[in-house]
């Protein structure tokens, strides 16, 4: 028969009323209450899918403070333009909040009452679970954990795709510059670059790994690390960046020391952001359908109330551009 709301009530000592009050994330309970029944929920087996959720009227879009800079803007602005696109012809209300570890995460939630939430970017499994004891749908963009709704673009074809790119152009000595390992979409594209580089017999040279730390002098630790790169005894003849800011800057810095790119060094980033084609030279990259990925995460929330574990991945595309290639 499967455990009920008189089951977690008996077990907790809250009453039938106060179990469903939380449960559907209704007004009148502190936080520490919603936490203990949605946990006791979670421990004794009850199916959240019992509890009704009417028709989606308002969504949330939560992105971590990390990604709210202008470092991560040109990427998670246009994920946001494309979920309020696929909101508007639904004749949903969309809100931004912009969340961290350390804040009233769910006292922010319930200003703006949604009826579901999605999350961009990377998220700390435990603020997720935070969320979750909202009991509203929730789905995950541009990040991946197990038991959670997502949708991805194909980050580790998209990492195989640049190093194929580069090792086809004739590259011996391919370099990554990464982000935080913590992150699924960085993780991905490691192993795609790892993966392409195995196909081709080549060896995978640990020391030309290195990753940038998300911080405020982001662009000096990105110069720092090509310095150190092009010190070596065998620099790389080649780059794959995990996005096009850091991408730009790492090219910056090679033409600021007198490299020619792509003549002595090729570079390719990833996102393909509006920045990459208006750069000189213009930045190869791997193209991601970024209003796709916004608009799509809308959708598996109005397909279904409750999608947990539901993962998407979306396409993504090589864009040649003159970073890596002579004359294009």
């Amino acid at each position: 028969m499967g455990i009920t709301i008189r089951d977690l009530a008996e077990a907790t000592g809250f009453s039938v009323g106060t179990i469903s009050r939380a449960l559907k994330n209704q007004t009148g309970l502190t936080e520490a209450t919603r936490a203990l029944v949605f946990n006791a929920a979670q421990e004794m087996g009850y199916d959240l899918s019992k509890l009704k959720h009417g028709r989606i009227r308002r969504i949330a879009f939560l992105l971590h403070r990390q990604h709210n800079n202008l470092s991560s803007s040109p990427f998670y602005s246009i994920v946001l333009h494309g979920a309020e696109a696929a909101c508007r012809r639904a004749g949903i209300a969309l809100s931004f909040v912009a969340v961290g570890p350390a804040e009233p995460v769910m006292e922010q939630i319930r200003v703006h009452q949604p009826d579901a939430i999605v999350c961009a970017g990377f998220f700390e499994a435990e603020l997720l679970q935070a969320i979750r004891t909202s009991g509203k749908p929730l789905v995950l963009i541009d990040m991946h954990l197990a038991g959670y709704a997502s949708i991805n673009p194909n980050n580790r074809l998209g990492g195989y795709l640049a190093t194929q790119h580069l090792i086809n152009t004739g590259r011996k000595r391919i370099a990554m510059l990464s982000g935080p390992h913590a992150h699924y979409s960085i993780q991905e594209r490691i192993h795609g670059f790892r993966k392409a580089l195995f196909d081709a017999k080549m060896l995978a040279n640990p020391e030309y790994e290195i990753a940038i730390p998300h911080q405020a002098e982001e662009e000096k630790i990105v110069r720092q690390a090509v310095t150190d790169l092009l010190s070596m005894s065998e620099p790389p003849d080649a780059l794959f960046c995990y996005n096009d800011n850091t991408a730009l800057t790492a090219m910056t810095a090679c033409l600021d020391m007198g490299l020619k790119v792509p003549e002595d060094i090729a570079i390719v980033g990833f996102d393909d952001i509006r920045a990459a084609a208006r750069a000189h030279p213009t930045l190869s990259s791997i193209a991601v359908d970024k209003e796709g990925l916004g608009a799509e995460g809308v959708a598996m929330l109005l397909r279904n109330a409750q999608p947990e574990s539901l993962e998407i991945t979306l396409a993504v595309q090589l864009i040649v551009r003159g970073s890596s290639v002579q004359s294009v």
